[in-house]
């Protein structure tokens, strides 16, 4: 069976810190498995996630439009359309919109992990649905 989905027909989901619209294409909800997340991601100008790690999962990026920073313990690298960026699993990061919007790609696998915050609070991680209810990252 494959699943056919447009952007258009999928739940939006916006973080409760202001600057950061989520879709996903691929969860549980949608396609009855619990192996990956995957789905695109909006950031308005000067938004940002907050400094974290994930336990048990990598992810990756995959920019494609607008300019940002992404920050790791080794420093800040800017990155832009056709940037990939992978981040293996407990690894420190935080994703910058600092000049310009940013439209990206996101995939993250196992969906089994915990986000740990290490710079900012836990409403960083509420998101709640265009349609009502809320989404937590865990």
């Amino acid at each position: 069976m494959a699943y056919i989905f447009h952007e258009d027909t999928l739940p939006k989901l916006i973080s409760a810190v202001p600057g950061r619209e989520r879709t996903f294409f691929v969860n549980k909800e949608l396609t009855k498995i619990d192996d990956m997340l995957a789905g695109i991601m909006r950031y308005k100008h000067g938004a940002s996630s907050p400094y974290h790690l994930h336990e048990n999962c990598e992810h990756f990026y995959f920019i494609m439009e607008g300019s940002g920073v992404v920050e790791t313990p080794e420093g800040a690298t800017k990155v832009g359309p056709g940037t990939m960026v992978f981040i293996p699993a407990e690894a420190k990061h935080r994703l910058r919109a600092t000049e310009s919007p940013l439209f990206y790609f996101e995939f993250q696998a196992p969906n089994r992990f915990v986000t740990t915050i290490l710079d900012g609070t836990p409403a960083d991680l509420v998101w709640n649905r265009v349609e009502g209810g809320i989404w937590v990252q865990t």
